[in-house]
Protein backbone atom coordinates (compact mmCIF):
# COMPACT_ATOMS: atom_id res chain seq x y z
CA UNK A 1 0.00 0.00 0.00
CA UNK A 2 1.42 3.59 -1.26
CA UNK A 3 2.18 5.68 2.03
CA UNK A 4 1.54 9.68 1.73
CA UNK A 5 4.39 11.57 2.66
CA UNK A 6 4.50 15.11 4.85
CA UNK A 7 3.34 17.20 1.95
CA UNK A 8 0.33 14.89 1.25
CA UNK A 9 2.12 13.40 -2.45
CA UNK A 10 1.16 9.96 -2.80
CA UNK A 11 3.61 8.44 -5.35
CA UNK A 12 2.46 6.39 -8.94
CA UNK A 13 5.74 5.68 -9.98
CA UNK A 14 8.09 2.94 -8.81
CA UNK A 15 10.88 5.88 -9.15
CA UNK A 16 8.77 7.94 -7.07
CA UNK A 17 8.41 5.23 -4.43
CA UNK A 18 11.97 4.83 -4.65
CA UNK A 19 12.34 8.25 -3.65
CA UNK A 20 10.00 8.38 -1.02
CA UNK A 21 11.48 4.84 0.50
CA UNK A 22 14.97 6.47 0.21
CA UNK A 23 16.20 4.45 -2.22
CA UNK A 24 16.97 7.50 -4.60
CA UNK A 25 18.26 10.47 -2.59
CA UNK A 26 19.49 12.69 -5.34
CA UNK A 27 18.13 13.86 -9.03
CA UNK A 28 21.78 12.61 -10.34
CA UNK A 29 20.87 8.58 -9.04
CA UNK A 30 17.43 9.66 -9.92
CA UNK A 31 18.03 10.48 -13.46
CA UNK A 32 20.66 7.43 -13.80
CA UNK A 33 18.39 4.55 -12.95
CA UNK A 34 16.69 5.05 -16.38
CA UNK A 35 13.18 5.59 -15.38
CA UNK A 36 10.69 7.55 -16.58
CA UNK A 37 10.28 10.72 -14.70
CA UNK A 38 6.52 11.43 -14.51
CA UNK A 39 5.99 13.27 -11.68
CA UNK A 40 6.94 16.63 -10.81
CA UNK A 41 6.94 15.99 -6.80
CA UNK A 42 9.76 13.99 -7.34
CA UNK A 43 11.77 16.52 -8.53
CA UNK A 44 10.46 18.97 -5.93
CA UNK A 45 11.96 16.13 -3.26
CA UNK A 46 14.96 15.88 -4.60
CA UNK A 47 16.03 19.71 -5.92
CA UNK A 48 14.46 21.73 -3.39
CA UNK A 49 14.96 25.76 -4.42
CA UNK A 50 14.77 25.86 -8.23
CA UNK A 51 14.65 28.95 -10.34
CA UNK A 52 12.37 28.89 -12.93
CA UNK A 53 12.23 31.58 -15.84
CA UNK A 54 9.47 32.32 -18.49
CA UNK A 55 11.49 33.59 -21.72
CA UNK A 56 8.59 34.04 -24.01
CA UNK A 57 4.50 34.77 -23.62
CA UNK A 58 2.47 34.40 -26.61
CA UNK A 59 -0.98 35.07 -27.20
CA UNK A 60 -2.24 32.18 -29.80
CA UNK A 61 -5.86 32.88 -31.31
CA UNK A 62 -7.50 29.73 -33.20
CA UNK A 63 -10.83 30.36 -34.60
CA UNK A 64 -13.48 27.41 -33.24
CA UNK A 65 -16.93 26.77 -34.35
CA UNK A 66 -18.11 28.49 -31.08
CA UNK A 67 -15.78 31.61 -32.51
CA UNK A 68 -12.76 32.92 -31.58
CA UNK A 69 -10.37 31.15 -29.28
CA UNK A 70 -7.52 33.13 -27.25
CA UNK A 71 -4.61 31.04 -25.40
CA UNK A 72 -1.64 32.00 -23.89
CA UNK A 73 1.70 29.95 -24.87
CA UNK A 74 4.03 29.73 -22.54
CA UNK A 75 8.25 29.33 -22.39
CA UNK A 76 9.89 28.25 -19.52
CA UNK A 77 13.14 27.02 -18.41
CA UNK A 78 14.17 25.98 -14.71
CA UNK A 79 17.58 25.05 -12.99
CA UNK A 80 19.20 25.44 -9.65
CA UNK A 81 22.54 27.08 -11.71
CA UNK A 82 24.60 24.08 -10.35
CA UNK A 83 24.14 21.58 -13.45
CA UNK A 84 20.62 21.12 -13.54
CA UNK A 85 17.79 22.24 -16.51
CA UNK A 86 14.62 21.84 -17.51
CA UNK A 87 12.69 23.38 -20.56
CA UNK A 88 8.99 23.62 -21.66
CA UNK A 89 6.24 25.06 -23.31
CA UNK A 90 2.61 24.96 -21.96
CA UNK A 91 -1.02 26.27 -23.22
CA UNK A 92 -3.69 27.79 -21.17
CA UNK A 93 -6.75 30.05 -21.15
CA UNK A 94 -4.59 32.01 -17.89
CA UNK A 95 -1.50 33.44 -18.11
CA UNK A 96 -0.53 32.18 -14.59
CA UNK A 97 -1.57 29.02 -15.65
CA UNK A 98 0.34 28.79 -18.62
CA UNK A 99 3.07 29.50 -16.26
CA UNK A 100 2.41 26.91 -13.78
CA UNK A 101 2.02 24.03 -16.30
CA UNK A 102 4.39 24.83 -18.10
CA UNK A 103 6.98 24.96 -14.87
CA UNK A 104 5.62 21.29 -14.15
CA UNK A 105 5.95 20.01 -17.40
CA UNK A 106 9.77 21.49 -17.24
CA UNK A 107 10.52 19.71 -14.28
CA UNK A 108 9.63 16.32 -16.17
CA UNK A 109 12.20 17.44 -18.43
CA UNK A 110 15.00 18.02 -15.99
CA UNK A 111 18.59 17.19 -17.40
CA UNK A 112 22.15 17.25 -15.76
CA UNK A 113 24.00 19.22 -17.59
CA UNK A 114 27.46 17.91 -19.00
CA UNK A 115 30.07 20.60 -16.80
CA UNK A 116 33.40 20.14 -17.00
CA UNK A 117 36.50 22.98 -18.29
CA UNK A 118 36.99 21.43 -22.11
CA UNK A 119 39.12 24.80 -23.03
CA UNK A 120 42.80 23.89 -23.40
CA UNK A 121 43.35 27.31 -21.28
CA UNK A 122 41.53 25.72 -17.85
CA UNK A 123 43.48 23.09 -16.13
CA UNK A 124 40.93 19.92 -15.68
CA UNK A 125 38.25 18.77 -12.83
CA UNK A 126 36.82 22.60 -13.30
CA UNK A 127 32.80 23.27 -13.98
CA UNK A 128 32.83 26.56 -14.82
CA UNK A 129 31.78 25.50 -18.90
CA UNK A 130 31.13 22.12 -20.83
CA UNK A 131 33.56 19.23 -21.62
CA UNK A 132 33.40 19.96 -25.56
CA UNK A 133 30.57 21.52 -27.97
CA UNK A 134 27.23 20.69 -27.85
CA UNK A 135 24.64 21.53 -30.99
CA UNK A 136 20.88 21.11 -30.45
CA UNK A 137 18.34 21.91 -33.61
CA UNK A 138 14.61 23.26 -32.99
CA UNK A 139 12.74 24.41 -35.96
CA UNK A 140 15.03 26.18 -38.17
CA UNK A 141 17.67 27.39 -35.20
CA UNK A 142 20.76 25.60 -34.70
CA UNK A 143 22.82 26.71 -31.42
CA UNK A 144 26.19 25.57 -30.85
CA UNK A 145 27.70 25.94 -27.58
CA UNK A 146 31.60 25.71 -27.17
CA UNK A 147 34.24 25.74 -23.92
CA UNK A 148 35.63 28.55 -23.15
CA UNK A 149 38.21 29.29 -20.77
CA UNK A 150 37.77 30.85 -17.05
CA UNK A 151 36.46 34.67 -17.01
CA UNK A 152 35.47 34.99 -20.06
CA UNK A 153 31.62 34.74 -19.53
CA UNK A 154 28.42 33.71 -21.55
CA UNK A 155 29.46 35.15 -24.93
CA UNK A 156 25.56 34.54 -26.10
CA UNK A 157 22.06 36.29 -26.91
CA UNK A 158 20.26 36.46 -24.04
CA UNK A 159 17.93 33.95 -23.86
CA UNK A 160 21.06 31.77 -24.80
CA UNK A 161 22.71 33.31 -21.93
CA UNK A 162 19.48 33.31 -19.45
CA UNK A 163 19.16 29.58 -20.09
CA UNK A 164 23.18 28.76 -19.80
CA UNK A 165 23.14 30.66 -16.36
CA UNK A 166 20.17 28.54 -15.24
CA UNK A 167 22.27 25.54 -15.88
CA UNK A 168 25.13 26.39 -14.05
CA UNK A 169 27.54 26.93 -17.12
CA UNK A 170 29.41 30.33 -16.11
CA UNK A 171 32.16 30.68 -19.18
CA UNK A 172 30.91 29.60 -23.21
CA UNK A 173 31.24 30.45 -26.64
CA UNK A 174 28.10 30.58 -29.10
CA UNK A 175 26.96 30.57 -32.33
CA UNK A 176 23.39 30.33 -33.50
CA UNK A 177 21.59 30.14 -36.94
CA UNK A 178 18.32 30.60 -38.53
CA UNK A 179 15.67 32.65 -37.41
CA UNK A 180 17.07 33.09 -33.75
CA UNK A 181 14.39 36.07 -33.69
CA UNK A 182 12.02 33.21 -32.45
CA UNK A 183 12.61 33.04 -28.83
CA UNK A 184 11.04 29.65 -28.66
CA UNK A 185 12.50 28.01 -31.63
CA UNK A 186 16.39 29.19 -29.75
CA UNK A 187 15.21 28.45 -26.28
CA UNK A 188 14.81 24.99 -27.74
CA UNK A 189 17.69 24.81 -29.65
CA UNK A 190 19.82 25.81 -26.06
CA UNK A 191 18.30 23.16 -24.37
CA UNK A 192 18.45 20.66 -26.80
CA UNK A 193 22.06 21.15 -27.12
CA UNK A 194 22.62 20.60 -23.59
CA UNK A 195 20.26 17.17 -23.51
CA UNK A 196 22.27 16.06 -26.91
CA UNK A 197 25.36 16.70 -24.58
CA UNK A 198 23.94 15.21 -21.59
CA UNK A 199 22.93 11.98 -23.34
CA UNK A 200 25.98 10.89 -24.71
CA UNK A 201 27.66 10.81 -21.53
CA UNK A 202 24.48 8.58 -20.02
CA UNK A 203 25.75 5.03 -18.43
CA UNK A 204 24.54 2.54 -21.71
CA UNK A 205 22.29 0.69 -18.85
CA UNK A 206 20.37 3.73 -18.08
CA UNK A 207 19.76 4.69 -21.94
CA UNK A 208 18.91 0.84 -22.87
CA UNK A 209 16.17 1.09 -19.75
CA UNK A 210 15.35 4.77 -21.37
CA UNK A 211 14.67 3.16 -24.49
CA UNK A 212 12.72 0.11 -23.20
CA UNK A 213 10.44 3.00 -21.27
CA UNK A 214 10.04 4.75 -25.11
CA UNK A 215 8.49 1.27 -26.37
Amino acid sequence: MSQRNSNGWEPRTRLGRMVQDGDVTSMEQALETGLPLKEAEIVDQLLPGLEDEVLDINMVQRMTDSGRRVKFRCVVAIGNRDGFLGYAEARDDQVGSAIQKAIDVAKLNIIKVDRGSGSWEDSAGGLNSLTRKAEGKAGSVTVEIMPAPQGLGLAAAETVRNILELAGVQDAWTRSNGNTRTTVNLAKATYNALKNASQSRTPRRAREKQREAGN
